[in-house]
């Protein structure tokens, strides 16, 4: 298919030839294409290309079709639903993606239901999961349902009476059980006696590291017959090892091929790269395979180093577990196992110091902690914890803030939280910085933990515009876990805003909170705000630029966002921000669109005056508006703005907060005309310092008797109510008529 010229209207007809009449360009019918497995297209998806095809009759290469047809050229209208590992969906730009769903694997209590219910004795399921439990490596891969049943097949087995040996405690062990397993049960059901197991082996080996030098996990005959597997007798192979190898029917492409799983692919690529080398190293460069050629070499410790350098040098970590099985296989546990399967000398332990050492030092030099976390993975394989340990004492007694850590160490950092039994659920920044270790260096040398994390508290640590570039990389990378930044009281200004709103509007950042007080933030700052806001407005809950020098037209900028339908932001913190009544017309604009998901804004600190009050108070009244919270302390307000507001209390206002503003007796009166409304649904009421006498409070407790189904709490500190006003408050609080329960 892929060397076929061929129109979009002819490619469509050869899958579905049942639609030959329809013209799937006319505007009678809405198009959805899926494409299933972007990962696996052999196909080179050229998305820079400058073809340009918008003609659906136009006939030319497939892939052109296909780039085309994604970007939006071809059937603008159409839509397209493609299904991908995330190394392949980065590919396609990012402004093309309009929605992004990430399909997860188990959390830790699905894991632990999965063997609950895989192994019917609980004794033994208990016992499997406290042991993988005990294995962080081991755990951490069960997040994928295939590495549970391979798990539960393998410690069902070993930890029942009949079985007994050393129980799996790395990858490299646990895979070539499986294998091993696999194996057995050919034997029991008594296969084709012809095929050894070696000769099986070596041949699905050799199949699996060729496709996965290439990037492939499905696979035609024509791969099978290279590696010397006869097509007729693929299904022997098939059911030689039942579950490692299976082949499928692909719609009109005949027989394909594939592993169970790319980790089981993986696992017997690095098998046949370290069974080739030791069983005919004797005659290694005088018949080396052509696809072994990257690792020609002298010893075994310099096929691992060329084999680290190789998934080094891998822009999408295709060869991270490859390179793990590899250097598992030649540690002398897993050798034992493997001469049950085929005889071969064993390793030395003095060739994996070597490899050790030269791990080490490529830990020490990779600038990019991301990269030698697999490099750590890979120590593990080897037994070998010396970093980590040194590190978890740092973590332990709670002084790595003062130490002075060098590359190696902090990619042990890295690896020691990322691996920790504790859930990754927030980052604190606070914990790490010190006179030795600049918030800036420390967010780009944890950058992966961030990744990882759903909280991350970078509040007051000095963060700047440098930090905030690597945290836009956080927040784009795919999947982004990260859920709420906090930045409060970093000097990042325009540029460090710019930054992270780069990250707010890439279709993969799925942030919900985000705090920016006090982080020099200008108008300049909320129009990249805004314009991230508008790219990718779904997800942001809650926006807190309080403390910023945004004056009017920041607050302009911010409520046009709230008017576009998709906006989902339900918070808003503008305290001390500089915005005045002119700001507040376009915030009561906003809070009448429709919907409107706004339900809380603060705007603390700001000279609104009663003229600003009376523009939202109209906005309150209007039905569309939700706003639940609102807090006007030291506005400006006086009993005139409080006249606005009395009407508005028949909204859906829940808390009101106007301490700090000269209301008076009189500003209290218009207030309490409001609070005795039966529509009135206020709960609580903050009136701190704000003037009143036993009069106000009088006033109050008459309009509590009128209305006495829902305020439960008021603030009226530093006020001049006497002992009689406090009184008669305190009487409704202490009967059980009212609602009112906190009175300060």
């Amino acid at each position: 298919m892929k060397d076929k010229t061929l129109s979009l209207s002819d490619l469509v007809q050869v899958f579905f030839p049942e639609i030959k009449e329809m013209e799937i360009s006319s505007d009678e019918y809405k198009v959805l294409f899926i494409f299933d497995g972007l990962d696996e297209c052999r196909m080179s998806l050229d998305f820079q290309s400058d073809v340009r095809l918008c003609d659906v009759s136009e006939s030319t290469s497939v892939d052109v079709l296909l780039t085309n047809l994604i970007v939006g050229n071809l059937l603008p209208s159409a839509l397209i639903w493609i299904t991908s590992r995330p190394a392949a969906a980065d590919l396609v730009p990012s402004e093309c993606v309009h929605r992004v769903t990430e399909v997860r694997g188990f959390n830790d209590p699905q894991k632990e239901e999965y063997f609950r219910k895989r192994i019917r004795k609980k004794s033994l399921a208990k016992k499997i999961f406290s042991h993988l439990k005990s294995s962080r490596s081991l755990f951490i891969m069960c997040h994928i349902p295939v590495f549970c049943w391979i798990s539960a097949a393998v410690l069902e087995k070993m930890l029942s009476r009949a079985e007994s040996g050393e129980i799996p405690k790395t990858l490299t062990q646990m895979y070539t059980h499986f294998l091993l397993l696999q194996t057995n049960i050919k034997r029991e059901k008594d296969y084709e006696k012809k095929v050894k197991d070696e000769d099986m082996i070596l041949k699905l080996g050799r199949l699996a590291f060729q496709q996965l030098m290439k990037g492939n996990v499905i696979f035609y005959e024509e791969d099978l017959r290279e590696c010397g597997i006869d097509v007729t007798e693929a299904s022997v192979y098939s059911g030689l090892c039942t579950q490692i190898f299976r082949e499928e029917f692909g719609l009109y492409q005949g027989k394909v091929f594939s592993f169970v799983h790319l980790s089981i692919q993986e696992h017997l690529a690095a098998l046949y790269v370290h069974l080739f080398y030791e069983i005919n190293r004797s005659q290694f460069f005088s018949s080396v395979s052509s696809e072994l050629s990257l690792f020609f070499t002298y010893t075994t410790s310099d096929v691992h180093q060329k084999a680290v350098d190789e998934a080094l040098q891998s822009a999408n970590g295709h060869l991270d577990l490859f390179l793990r099985f590899l250097l598992g296989l030649s540690v002398k546990n897993n050798q034992i196992l493997l001469q049950g399967l085929m005889k071969q000398p064993r390793s030395s332990s003095d060739r994996n110091e070597k490899t050790i050492e030269y791990i080490k030092m490529k830990i020490r030099t990779i600038d990019s902690p991301e990269k030698s976390i697999n490099l750590f993975h890979c120590l593990n394989e080897l037994g070998d914890r010396s970093l980590v340990e040194e590190i978890q004492q740092y973590l332990t007694f709670g002084t790595i803030k003062e130490a002075k850590l060098s590359s190696s160490q902090w990619s042990a950092v890295v690896f020691v939280l990322l691996t920790s039994e504790e859930k990754l659920d927030e980052f604190k920044l606070k914990e790490y910085v010190g006179a030795e270790n600049k918030a800036d260096h420390i967010l780009q040398m944890l950058l992966p933990v961030i990744k990882e994390s759903r909280r991350a508290e970078l509040n007051d640590c000095g963060v700047t515009d440098q930090g905030c570039d690597v945290l836009a990389s956080a927040l784009t990378s795919n999947p982004s876990h990260l859920r709420k930044l906090n930045l409060t009281g970093n000097k990042l200004e325009e540029s460090g805003v710019m930054c992270v709103s780069l990250g707010l509007k890439n279709p993969h950042c799925k942030l919900e909170i985000l705090r920016l007080s006090k982080c020099g933030v200008t108008d300049e700052g909320c129009a990249a705000l805004t314009s991230a806001l508008r790219s990718n407005p779904s997800h942001l809950r809650e926006l807190d630029v309080s403390g910023n020098r945004l004056g009017d037209s920041g607050v302009v900028c911010l409520s046009s966002v709230l008017e576009n339908p998709h906006c989902k932001l339900e918070i808003l913190r503008l305290s001390n921000c500089g915005v005045t009544d002119k700001g507040c017309i376009t915030l009561a604009s906003a809070l009448t669109s429709k919907p409107s998901n706004l339900r809380k804004i603060s705007l603390t600190g700001n000279q609104l005056g009663d003229s600003g009050v009376l523009h939202l108070s109209s906005g309150l009244r209007n039905p569309h508006c939700k706003l639940e919270i609102l807090r006007l302390s030291n506005c400006g307000v006086t009993d005139e703005g409080c006249a606005a507001l009395a009407s508005a209390l028949r909204s859906n206002l829940r808390e009101l907060d106007l301490s700090w503003n000269k209301l008076g007796d009189s500003g209290v009166g218009f207030l309490c005309s409001g609070l005795k409304n039966p529509h009135c649904k206020l709960e609580i009421l903050r009136l701190r310092d704000c003037g009143i006498t036993d009069e106000g409070c009088a006033a109050l407790a008459l309009a509590l008797r009128s209305n006495p189904s829902h305020l439960r709490e008021m603030d009226l500190s530093n006020n001049k109510q006497g002992d009689s006003g406090c009184e008669l408050l305190t009487a409704l609080m202490n009967s059980s008529h009212y609602k009112l329960k906190k009175l300060l």
